[in-house]
């Protein structure tokens, strides 16, 4: 099955919510040329990644997430297209979250997902609640899981997910341009290691101290870039075709050869 991938690399500004969503829309507007099947945007895309112990941020984040559904949801049904909405800053029952929503094409939300692992080299952890639980949604026919920025070091988390079938792996960032090789390598450690296709979309610019990187990729699951953006905000379009998986999975087959008995973590 092929799906076209619009991947939204986003000049994200801290604390300027509605400039932000406006934003958003915009870049979505402009990927539709491509004519594509799903929309991916960067992590926390409606303020900005600020972990912060004040009210600043339980201030800016979206209540419920009523706003986000209400953007996303009525773009994706007005547009018929899938939109992975990277993530928001959620304020529910008195606690943040890092959640991303996944709207299909008639604009209703199929899954949500909240980030596991905060980063706690910046205060993530005292700022945001983490999630506590893995998610698996399908996106036309195709089986999706995902994770959010920090996530992706932790391949166990990766795996876990992977086991249940995933297909297309999702996941929005907000990584700095200072460890961009982290980035790539380990994008694509994960696409290769659990072979699937593996959609990382970061967001670009600066904000306060900190430089994003960009370098977006949507990668095959031989870790072939099948799209790597640079590092400013854009917009890019490419296809994956699913049928290729088969072939792959059985050539080197990893999932049979695994021995869990003896892997201890």
């Amino acid at each position: 099955m092929k799906e076209k991938i619009s991947l939204i690399q986003m000049d994200v500004e801290l604390g300027q919510v509605e400039r932000n969503y406006e934003k958003a829309v915009q870049l979505m507007e402009l990927a539709l040329e491509d004519k594509p099947d799903i929309l991916v945007l960067p992590e926390t895309v409606n303020t900005g990644f600020f972990p912060s112990p004040d009210s600043a941020l339980y201030a800016a984040s979206d209540a419920d997430g009523v706003q986000t559904k209400k953007v996303f949801g009525a773009f994706a049904k007005e547009h018929g297209v899938n939109i992975v909405a990277g993530s928001v800053s959620v304020l529910e029952n008195g606690c943040v979250f890092n959640r991303s929503y996944i709207f299909d094409r008639k604009g209703e939300v199929v899954a949500s997902y909240d980030k596991i692992h905060g980063f706690s080299p910046m205060g993530e952890t005292k700022s945001y609640t983490g999630g506590s639980s893995t998610v698996h949604f399908t996106l036309d026919g195709i089986a999706c899981s995902m994770a959010i920025c920090y996530d992706v070091r932790f391949c166990e988390l990766i795996r876990t997910e992977a086991l249940q079938g995933v297909d297309l792996f999702f996941l929005p960032a907000a990584w700095p341009l200072v460890r961009k090789e982290h980035w790539i390598t380990l994008s694509k450690a994960r696409a290769i290691e659990n072979q699937m296709f593996f959609c990382a979309v970061n967001e670009c610019g600066r904000a306060g101290s900190t430089q994003y990187g960009g370098n977006s990729m949507l990668l095959s699951p031989l870790g072939e870039e099948l799209l790597h953006l640079g590092e400013k905000e854009q917009v890019a379009t490419a296809e994956i075709d699913t049928d290729v998986l088969q072939g792959i999975r059985e050539s080197i087959n990893v999932f049979r050869d695994r021995r869990p008995e003896l892997y201890h973590l």
